[in-house]
């Protein structure tokens, strides 16, 4: 187990490398001048040339991201150009709202489309499954920024039940805060659900024709007991993976998310680092999703060995 989880820490830290340097690259690329954001277009040449030594910005590429890199193994992902507040800081304050809204969503989904997809196996080609099938197809074509428009139209404009833009802190208001997010969360949560009821629907339809299967309903096993312990957990699997995968698809719903609907959350803050050409805001974003989604597909690995123990003696 020790040499697995060496193999596998060595590998997410490759793979956390090859992000950053990329990043860093593709952010050099982008047209405009942290210079010029600082001091307006009125600036002349000689400000402009001050402000970019000081910034470092006339340091060649490599040189910037190995200092870059070094400030990371020490904790000092830096400091804004533009706001001069410590880019630590500034994730520090949005994360908590980007990972309620991703949990949340997760939360709402697999809460959704566990019991679907379980009834639609169940009872395969009847009126559950195909009602299932027909939702599920509108939900996927439906664009997230559609699902978040429309619903704030029926539950913020038309029934003033929740509110549509704006974010309450947990630790000010539980209510309010679980109020505040509830729209967005389930904004985001719409197109997973669709995804993650379909996949385990024609996974436990396979695992339900296996031979283990029949050998359970002949020794007398309720159907349910069959269904729920024999044959939901390695149909589980494929549903595991497609969880982890999607965090990258959820973080770039949770960017038009958080604009939507006024989240002050981490997308946000890169997307607007982005447009004011803060590349350490940029990258220390970037540093943080990518930490956050080996991090998960990590834990999904050891997973499987708790859902499938032939995985598990199989490593």
């Amino acid at each position: 187990m020790a040499a697995i989880l060496l193999r596998r820490g060595a590998q997410l830290l490759f793979v956390l490398l090859v992000v950053t340097l990329l990043a860093f690259w593709m952010i050099t690329l982008l047209p405009g001048d942290p210079a010029t954001q600082i001091l307006g277009y009125s600036g002349d040449q000689a400000a402009l040339a001050a402000v970019r030594q000081d910034l470092g910005l006339d340091e060649p590429f490599w040189r910037r991201y190995l200092a870059w890199l070094g400030g990371v193994v020490t904790g000092d992902l830096g400091t804004s150009y533009i706001t001069s507040t410590p880019v630590t800081e500034s994730l520090a304050q949005r994360l908590p709202v980007t990972l309620e809204l991703l949990l949340l969503s997760q939360v709402v989904s697999l809460g959704l489309a566990v019991p679907a997809g379980v009834a639609a196996a169940r009872r395969a080609g009847g009126l559950l499954d195909r009602t299932l099938t027909t939702v599920s197809f509108g939900l996927l074509s439906t664009p997230v920024f559609v699902s978040g428009v429309v619903l704030i139209m029926i539950f913020a404009v038309r029934w003033p039940l929740l509110p549509a833009t704006g974010y309450t802190p947990f630790g000010v208001d539980p209510a309010g805060n679980l109020r505040s997010m509830l729209l967005p969360a389930v904004t985001l949560a719409a197109a997973q659900l669709a995804v993650y009821a379909r996949l385990l629907r024609s996974d436990l339809i396979a695992t339900l024709r296996e031979d283990y299967i029949t050998l359970a309903r002949a020794r007398g096993l309720s159907p349910r007991r069959v269904l729920w312990r024999h044959a939901l957990r390695p149909s589980a699997i494929s549903l595991v993976t497609v969880v982890g995968l999607n965090l990258g698809a959820l973080i770039g719903g949770a960017v038009i998310i958080e604009t939507l609907f006024g989240l002050p959350g981490v997308g946000r803050l890169i997307v607007d680092s982005i447009l004011s050409r803060d590349y350490l805001v940029v990258q220390g974003g970037v540093l943080v999703v990518a930490v956050g989604y080996v991090l998960v597909n990590f834990g999904i690995d050891l997973l499987y060995g708790v859902l499938d123990p032939r995985i598990r003696h199989a490593s």
